[in-house]
């Protein structure tokens, strides 16, 4: 079984995408609109976690990135030496 950059590059970024996608759903259901920030019922701990997860998402994407930006390099290089 092979394992190529580029597949985990793709893996890596469908696992942000529902990372982010689950984050901004947990988002909306908060309760933040204006007049319940200084009720009882906010907490602030619950907007953090979700917040981070889109973080870690956005992370995640641009580790992404820099895998299939590392693979064209490498793939550029064995064409140039082949040329």
């Amino acid at each position: 079984m092979s394992i190529s950059p580029t597949s985990s590059a793709v893996n890596l970024i469908t696992a942000a995408q529902h990372k982010s996608a689950d984050a901004a759903k947990d988002i909306t259901a908060s309760p933040v609109q204006k007049h319940e920030v200084g009720s009882a019922e906010y907490n602030a701990v619950d907007i953090i976690k979700p917040v981070l997860s889109l973080k870690e998402a956005e992370l995640e994407t641009s580790a992404a990135v820099q895998l299939l930006d590392a693979d064209k390099a490498q793939l550029g290089s064995l064409l140039d030496i082949l040329a």
